[in-house]
């Protein structure tokens, strides 16, 4: 009990301190709201792991709780409202609707052309944050003053992965892609990554068989890895069809990265330094399983919002978003540095764990790849490299 209240004091004295006495506080109430699409991709062909079916909303409630364990001292209090469904229409329905009663901070967990319609639904003074998508047309082209990414784009996953081959002088890619339209988006990615940081692909190969490899994958993969000489096999299978097989079973004894093996991911629990064992900690003994990343993005984008209401003493969306937009706003994101968002196209800047089902193998940038301004830009698309214009101040 000595431990806890003690705990408490410190962070009073620490938030009476950085903000001013407790007598200027006001009660201050916060409504978010969390909207997620269901969304069926069919049965894969291996015996992958399936996603949470509440990831996302977890890591937002987590959020909500986090918040208003420093929020009471300040007279804050956030809630959170939720809705889950497998049609885009009723979100964007439910959206209305609660954007008509007061609501102007909302989570979105849903794919790139539902996001949109969000952006062209809901008023011009809400703050929207994208923490499902990873789509890049959304960060090249979609350039709404409201919109902000806590998801990392797949540019990002693939320029932290190429850095770390680049570092590793493993250049030479044997890349093999999937049937679906996101396999083909995260190798366009990676096609870019390579060509920005000197890799060379040697080979490209399509997925498209409709093969259950559980007992044929020994035999088969070898055959279609077949060729004279790379060091190292690029996978993009993000549904998981026949990505695990490929490990191990290549023709030339090779690491496997991508969707499978060495994978770039916003979270994952293998994340323990900068403090984010306490995050996972409390993320666990809630929810019973590991955060991933669409838990991470949905839990950073409310601790956006809780981060500029702390600091502006305000719930006004406008001033909110203006806040974040500014070279004042920044996230403690258990990432080693202090995270804020592009002006240029609402990304949040953020390091790439590279890992591996058991273990934290890197986290990029890596080392030596610099950057005029912020080396946290050298992942995903730069300011130039957009249609987006700068709306920071």
């Amino acid at each position: 009990m000595f431990i806890n209240n003690h705990r408490k004091n410190a962070i009073a004295i620490t938030l009476t301190a950085l903000l001013g006495s407790s007598h200027a506080y006001s009660d201050i109430e916060v409504d978010i709201s969390y909207l997620q699409q269901e969304i069926d991709y069919g049965p894969v062909l291996s015996n992958i792991l399936p996603e949470p079916e509440d990831a996302g909303f977890q890591g937002a409630k987590l959020a909500i709780k986090d918040s208003n364990t420093t929020g009471r001292f300040l007279k804050h209090k956030y809630q959170l409202q939720d809705f889950t469904s497998t049609d885009p229409q009723a979100l964007i329905d439910k959206a209305k609707a609660q954007y008509e009663a007061g609501i102007r901070y909302f989570v979105v967990n849903t794919d790139a052309q539902t996001l949109r319609k969000f952006t062209e639904a809901l008023g011009k003074d809400t703050l929207i944050f994208n923490a499902g998508s990873s789509a890049d047309e959304l960060r090249l082209h979609t350039c709404e003053a409201n919109l902000f990414h806590t998801m990392p784009s797949r540019a990002m996953l693939a320029d932290a992965l190429a850095q770390w081959l680049k570092a590793k002088r493993l250049q030479k890619i044997f890349m093999i892609t999937g049937a679906t339209s996101d396999d083909k988006a995260f190798s366009r990615a990676f096609k870019r990554s390579a060509k920005r940081f000197g890799l060379s692909i040697v080979k490209e190969k399509d997925w498209s068989f409709d093969t259950d490899l559980r007992r044929t994958a020994q035999s088969e993969m070898p055959l279609f890895t077949q060729h004279r000489d790379y060091d190292v096999v690029f996978v993009a299978d993000e549904r998981g069809d026949f990505g695990e097989y490929v490990l191990y079973n290549t023709w030339l004894p090779r690491p496997v990265v991508g969707t499978q093996g060495l994978t770039p991911v916003a979270w994952h629990r293998v994340v323990e330094q900068y403090g984010a064992a306490q995050l996972q900690s409390r993320f666990e003994k809630n929810t019973k399983r590991w955060m991933n990343s669409k838990d991470y993005s949905a839990w950073a984008a409310v601790r956006s919002v809780a981060e500029a209401v702390t600091r502006t003493q305000t719930n006004d969306a406008e001033t909110n978003k203006a806040y974040i937009k500014s070279d004042k706003f920044q996230l403690a994101g258990f990432k080693g540095r202090k995270l804020d968002f592009r002006g240029w196209n609402g990304q949040l800047r953020q390091t790439i764990p590279l890992v591996h089902p058991r273990s934290l193998v890197s986290m990029s940038p890596q080392d030596g790849f610099l950057h005029p301004t912020n080396e946290l830009d050298t992942l995903g698309f730069d300011r130039k490299e957009t249609d987006c214009t700068d709306t920071s101040k």
